[in-house]
């Protein structure tokens, strides 16, 4: 989108699209005409008011690339921008930072979640009068819930975390917890597995070499770095969800997860394979279907409905595209993502081993409980693996040790 030099216009740099989105409206709202300009990341705000000053910058603290607080660091530095009236908006209120970001003088440091009526009120003193003052809302036809996750699916936030490491890192924070059984939760974390990969892939790695697993990722990245990195997905919006049905719903997506990740796990050490890989893989299996439950949550606060039919909908025709979109958008290894793919459907391919364990996990755990392992042995992915039928019946469907 091109900005002609002689319009002004708002910059909306912000990392979640639905709040973007409001902010956007609410600049309309309050200056009808008033051009508004969204960015989903720090670098791509910055080159915009290098381009040209905008009238106001709304921004995140923790939006990607450039945080809130690198990208005002940097629009000081440069005359044109030094002057450049700006909204932070971030999940870190206390004291230590408020002290940081004072020095950048920004005109409204507001904390995580915005209360609405605060923001309008600042956002009508900062704004230019020359635009126009609007008194009622534009009549802009709302989202569907379909358009909302259609939109939400290529830049979706990823999974909530779970409650026991939102619990844990709070302990940390109050210097009352092993680091030891924090470091076993995070293990458990669909979330945390799958950003810890993906930043340890990321183009600052100086390293040769793909990490394919949590362990090898954490590795690269050092324990204070994954701790920070960790801490700062649990400061997200909706790195816990509210509504209780969705909350439930992802507990046992969690629970399903971990389940999947051991049995895979268990299959790889007795066949001597990559069992993190395999660990790995299988906690990132249903990634998807979480993410999506953190948009409808998304759905939620924005003022959406969601009724039970409509829900079971979206996890059926949804979370595949939302995974898939995950996978990509993260950059995770392909060697990781052949294997997660693998879960569901052998592609026509030459297939890793690891994959076909991956498989054979998912036919395990859809076994009718009274049917025996053994009655796999014609399948395509044991007739691969060259499996011992004697090892399908140890296989450890119900009881899958930790």
């Amino acid at each position: 989108m091109s900005i002609s030099a002689q319009v002004s216009f708002v910059l909306v740099a912000y990392n979640e699209p639905w709040r973007a989105d409001q902010l956007c409206q609410l600049v309309r709202e309050l200056r009808p005409g008033m051009r508004v300009l969204p960015v989903g990341d720090g670098h791509a705000a910055l080159a915009t008011c290098k381009r040209q000053v905008p009238s106001l910058l709304i921004v995140d603290g923790e939006l990607d690339g450039l945080d809130g607080r690198q990208l005002l660091r940097e629009l000081r530095r440069h005359g044109p921008t030094q002057r450049l009236p700006c909204v932070l908006i971030s999940a870190r209120t206390d004291t230590a930072s408020v002290r940081t970001v004072l020095p950048l003088a920004p005109a409204a440091y507001l904390g995580k979640p915005y209360e609405l009526d605060d923001l309008r009120r600042r956002l009508d003193r900062l704004l230019p009068r020359s635009a126009g003052r609007g008194v009622a809302p534009l009549a802009v036809p709302a989202d569907s819930l379909d358009d909302f996750l259609e939109r939400m699916r290529q830049h979706n936030r990823g999974a909530p975390l779970q409650d026991a490491v939102l619990a844990a890192l709070h302990r940390l924070q109050g210097g009352d917890q092993d680091l030891g059984e924090l470091d076993e939760l995070l293990t458990r974390d669909p979330q945390v597995t799958a950003r810890l990969i993906s930043i340890a892939n990321g183009s600052g790695s100086q390293q040769s070499g793909s990490c394919l697993s949590l362990a090898q990722a954490q590795q690269r990245l050092g324990l204070a770095r994954s701790l920070q990195l960790v801490t700062e997905l649990a400061l997200q919006h909706n790195a816990r969800l509210a509504e209780p049905r969705l909350a439930e719903l992802a507990a046992q997506l969690g629970a399903q997860a971990l389940r999947t990740a051991r049995l895979a796990s268990w299959l790889a050490q007795q066949l001597k394979l990559d069992s993190e890989l395999c660990f790995s893989a299988g906690l990132l299996q249903n990634i998807g279907e979480l993410a999506l439950l953190r948009s409808l949550q998304d759905w939620l606060d924005s003022g959406g409905e969601l009724d039970e039919p409509s829900l079971q909908r979206c996890l059926r025709e949804r979370a595949a595209g939302f995974g898939s979109a995950l996978r990509t958008q993260w950059r995770l290894p392909l060697g990781l993502r052949q294997v997660i793919s693998a879960y569901y459907a052998l592609g026509a391919g030459v297939l890793s081993r690891e994959a076909l364990v991956l498989n054979l996990t998912r036919l395990l755990l859809e076994l009718p409980c009274d049917a025996a392992p053994t009655s796999l042995a014609g399948e395509r992915t044991v007739r691969l693996l060259r499996l011992d039928p004697e090892l399908l019946a140890r296989a450890p469907r119900h009881a899958i040790p930790g």
